[in-house]
């Protein structure tokens, strides 16, 4: 690419989730570029996980190593649920997850998870159990279709029934902005993509913080 010809300001909820109609694995999301969401004004959005996958060997490791596998005694029936809209990313976190003993619900966008997680409040509420007794943890990306991970952080932490679960962001976004933005929002952690022991290792921290 030579040069940028034009710049344009979207709310998440005007891209949505690609996977199901387009045929590239290097596809993530489809922009509606115009407000009403009715045009043919479209944007292709790259899956950036997936072209860093391909391209460079180091990212592919999922196994978390003796130091930092760690035993979380989980409750018999937690989950973590996931946020992550990049398939690859997704695919990495399960598999990680899975080598660290945590049981997950993968959701590819934000709204996917809260409406489960909604879901799960209106059960654990209707049987009179804890919903903490379902949840161990939330790990979700940042930039997602629908829903961002800044607005289901946001959601949980105001909710009085789900403030105590803890939120980890998993992101490919760095820097300080970014680290205060997720602070503001309530997360209890922040951890860069494809870094599992880095994940396994602030996993463990929150959970022990809730303890």
């Amino acid at each position: 690419m030579e040069s940028v010809e034009n710049i344009v300001r979207l709310e998440w909820n005007q891209v949505h989730t690609a996977e199901a109609g387009i045929g590239s694995r290097n596809i993530t999301s489809i922009a509606f570029l115009d407000t009403d969401g009715q045009s043919n004004n479209l944007a292709l959005v790259l899956d950036v996980e997936q072209i860093l996958y391909d391209i460079i060997p180091s990212v592919r490791g999922v196994e978390p190593s003796e130091e930092t596998a760690k035993n979380f005694n989980l409750k018999p029936g937690q989950v973590a649920i996931v946020a992550e809209d990049a398939k690859v990313a997704r695919q990495l976190l399960e598999q990680g997850l899975k080598s660290m003993g945590i049981p997950a619900i993968m959701h590819n966008t934000g709204l996917e998870a809260w409406i489960k997680i909604s879901e799960m409040q209106k059960e654990a509420q209707a049987n009179g159990e804890s919903i903490h007794d379902k949840i161990a943890l939330v790990l979700t990306d940042l930039e997602m279709p629908e829903m961002d991970g800044f607005t289901l952080t946001r959601n949980i932490k105001r909710d009085d029934a789900l403030r105590q679960i803890p939120v980890v962001i998993h992101s490919s976004l760095s820097g300080s902005a970014n680290e205060d933005h997720v602070r503001k929002v309530g997360a209890d952690g922040y951890v860069a993509k494809f870094e599992i022991n880095e994940v396994s290792s602030v996993i463990y921290r929150v959970l022990e913080k809730k303890r």
